[in-house]
């Protein structure tokens, strides 16, 4: 890959004025290997392969930074999913907890943000296992500072394993108790379709089907496309298309250039680019705001939902142009509580459930990161994931939901999550509970356009 000194000089200046970024930089580790009966034993081989491989990440990620000068925010690892390992063991939650806080104490050590992968691909069943380490995730969860879990409940291929969907409810509400202002649900992301590429937090793994070793990136560039929005405030929507696809080239290319020369470095395969656009509570480095650029008054109001389908066609195009590695989610994250524009619209009343549910429809993640009030019941829970994931299902996309329940709050009240996780207002959830229909469990059946063989 050739890269021009005219486009160094505009990735600098993309770096220096609107907050372009490589969101994170996460290696995944295959722990197949490290299976064994005996749980000290595995603790033992897995603390020590991420332990080793993380150092290393940490080490060559910041010798790329220096060399470029383009920021790389996170460093994390993403592990074969943990029901995986813990299959041989005995069926005990305390076995399932022990690991992830061994997971936890071996990121520490090397240095890692975030490790991914304490989780399951349940879409059509639970084994033993599995159901196991689901009852674990409250207190796994709660104790450890930087693991992170993730659940696929449905696919296209599968359906929805709604009795999965049930459970989860009462385990969503279980971590939330645990954990001050249920900070604990944003280390937890449930899917349907989940890729086994996704570099982001939190639903990051190392799919089976991945390598022993694989470096994926996720870059991140919402102020750099708000700029060049507004600054083509006349042009019409085709024009604008190509101009967003012309800067997502521009920043891919950037993105894979440090992806390539990293895995290079630490002599692992180079694994995808995710061209997802993540915001940050940073002013200007909003999704929302590029809703609002092209015109729509404020996020939520009629007109988001096309403004945002255009957004996320233009940044897959132009990101497929510029690599032939593009993977993970690849789209848009639309966060309540990381982005400022989505939080203002909240506050403002133009953003309910029922419409960021539908802005979901053309993105690639879900409701993400939004705030409920902490009486909530399981069922009405298991019923807004049910509702998210069957989106996904039919419309063969990912779809994910992370959602946090807060004691003692009611609708409008703020949550301060600190950090990246940002700030939430609170949101009003009908409080009808359709228990009736989610309890009825069993598996929502795949549609029709899963038959492809």
């Amino acid at each position: 890959m050739r890269i021009s000194v005219e486009e160094v000089f505009e990735t600098v200046k993309m770096t220096l004025d609107h907050h372009f970024d490589i969101r994170t930089v996460t290696l995944g580790i295959n722990l197949k290997d490290c299976v064994d009966r005996n749980l000290d034993r595995l603790v033992r081989r897995v603390r020590a392969r991420i332990v080793e491989k993380g150092k290393l990440l940490i080490c060559h990620a910041d010798l790329i930074e220096q060399k470029y000068g383009i920021p790389i925010t996170n460093r994390r690892i993403a592990v074969t999913p943990a029901s995986l390992l813990l299959e041989p063991l005995p069926r005990r939650t305390s076995a399932a907890v022990k690991f992830a806080r061994a997971l936890d104490t071996a990121a520490g050590e090397a240095g890692i943000d975030f490790l991914g992968g304490f989780g399951a691909l349940v879409q059509k069943g639970m084994t033993a296992a599995e159901e196991n380490l689901i009852d674990a995730i409250p207190e796994a969860l709660s104790r450890t500072q930087r693991v992170c879990g993730f659940l696929n409940l449905a696919s296209t291929r599968a359906g929805i394993n709604m009795n999965a969907v049930v459970k989860v409810g009462h385990i969503i509400k279980d971590l939330a108790r645990r954990s001050r202002n249920g900070v604990g649900c944003a280390k937890l992301a449930v899917f349907a379709n989940v890729p086994e590429d996704n570099p982001f937090m939190a639903g990051a793994h190392h799919g089976i089907g991945e390598p022993d070793f694989s470096l994926n990136i996720g870059i991140s560039g919402p102020g750099v496309v708000r700029n060049i929005v507004a600054q083509n405030p006349d042009c019409d929507l085709t024009q604008l298309s190509e101009v967003i696809k012309r800067t997502v080239f521009k920043i891919t290319r950037a993105g894979e250039l440090i992806g390539r020369e990293l895995a290079d470095l630490m002599g692992v395969d180079f694994g995808i680019v995710d061209i997802s656009l993540a915001p940050t509570t940073s002013t200007g480095d909003s999704v929302a705001e590029i809703i609002e650029a092209m015109g729509v008054v404020r996020m939520g109001w009629p007109g988001s939902t096309a403004a945002l389908a255009l957004l996320i066609d233009a940044v897959k195009k132009g990101g497929a142009m510029a690599s032939g590695n593009v993977g993970g989610l690849s789209g848009t994250f639309i966060p309540v509580s990381e982005d400022t524009g989505m939080i203002r619209a909240v506050e403002a009343g133009t953003l309910n459930l029922e419409k960021l549910e539908a802005l979901t429809s053309v993105c690639s993640v879900g409701l993400d990161m939004f705030a409920i009030p902490g009486k909530t019941p399981p069922a009405v829970i298991s019923s807004i994931i049910a509702d998210e994931l069957a989106i996904g299902v039919v419309n063969n996309k990912t779809t994910g939901v992370r959602v946090i329940p807060v004691a003692g709050k009611k609708p409008g009240d703020i949550v301060h999550f600190g950090g990246l996780l940002g700030s939430a207002p609170v949101m009003d959830i009908p409080m009808f509970s359709s228990s009736r229909f989610v309890e009825r469990q069993g598996r929502l059946p795949s549609p029709i356009q899963a038959l492809r063989n």
